[in-house]
């Protein structure tokens, strides 16, 4: 069953209760924090001019080429992150920052659609004419807008514990007290930061909505994805617009007609993600026609302990001769 906003605002509340009184997974200092997360992601991608300003973006690994749309608190560094596996298994994968995300612009209209067609703009840049997108989370929508936008373009849509609102719903919503608790975690460096060194657990149950005690079961290199997703959501002044979008973008309802996608699809969720996306991936796999339905029993909404069963799920998926 998915937390309420509640839920999650009074979880990153506790965390600060605990980094008053200090304890747990320690980071470093503020300034060594910040100084990394700057280093991470400086010099390590490129930019596009398209008609909606500036769009960043990275490439690696060789092989076919794949799209990888990142969730909210992303950039082109957690698309890299989500697809380590399919890079690593001899895909090109290219993560492009979406509107508002790093070093890409925010134009007047940041919608889906418009996400969609600069992805169009991004390939024609890199020469690509076809292709398989993966959008996980919050990028799930401007991924199935790119599907029904440019579908000469979209050979397989894959769509990962997407936060979409199918059901005219939205599953976690903020009164003002709990907004105020968000703005301040996830509007500053610092404060993220002095949460994320003492109580990494409470974040990756809260903002990450992934069952915390997941950590102690699955192997290293797991626990290790974990806590590098929950770093690399820093530096956060460079992705405030983004976010601030991704929340309205992802609370609406959506009136996506996703019944029109002709294209392989394959949903992925896990039954105890904490934003309740194996209810929309239940949804979207009943409209979407003929699309592959995967939802693990546990994981949260990072798959934690399926990340190897996922790239595998993809790789094979992809496979799959396209229509």
């Amino acid at each position: 069953m998915p937390l309420s906003r509640r839920s999650l605002v009074l979880g990153s509340a506790a965390a600060f209760s605990l980094a008053a009184f200090g304890g747990g997974y320690a980071m470093g200092s503020y300034g060594e924090a910040m100084a990394a997360a700057n280093a991470r992601i400086t010099g390590k991608s490129s930019l596009v001019t398209t008609r909606f300003g500036q769009l960043e973006y990275a490439v690696a690994g060789r092989g076919e080429p794949l799209l990888m749309v990142h969730g909210t608190g992303g950039g082109f560094d957690q698309g890299l992150r989500f697809a380590g596996g399919l890079i690593a298994s001899g895909f090109q994968v290219v993560a492009p920052s979406r509107f508002g995300y790093l070093r890409s612009d925010f134009p007047d209209d940041p919608s889906p659609e418009h996400q969609a067609d600069a992805f169009a703009e991004l390939l024609d840049h890199l020469g690509i004419d076809r292709i398989p997108i993966v959008g996980g989370s919050a990028g799930a929508l401007p991924a199935a807008s790119f599907a029904l936008r440019h579908p000469d373009r979209c050979s397989h849509l894959i769509l990962l514990v997407p936060a979409m609102n199918l059901s005219n719903r939205d599953p976690v919503e903020f009164t003002r007290l709990q907004q105020f608790f968000v703005e301040r975690l996830l509007t500053s460096d610092r404060w993220f930061w002095a949460a994320r060194t003492w109580a990494p657990d409470q974040l990756i149950g809260t903002l990450l909505a992934t069952d915390p005690a997941l950590l102690a079961s699955v192997p290293a290199s797991e626990r290790e994805r974990a806590y590098l997703v929950l770093d690399e959501l820093m530096p956060i002044h460079k992705r405030l617009q983004g976010m601030a979008q991704d929340g309205q973008m992802a609370g609406a309802p959506s009136g996506m007609d996703v019944s029109r996608i002709e294209m392989p699809a394959l949903i992925v969720s896990a039954e105890d993600d904490r934003f309740g996306t194996a209810q929309a991936a239940q949804l979207l796999a009943g409209r979407i026609p003929s699309a592959r339905l995967v939802i693990f029993p546990t994981g949260g909404h990072l798959w934690l302990g399926h990340d190897e069963e996922l790239t595998a799920e993809i790789t094979n998926f992809v496979a799959r001769p396209a229509g």
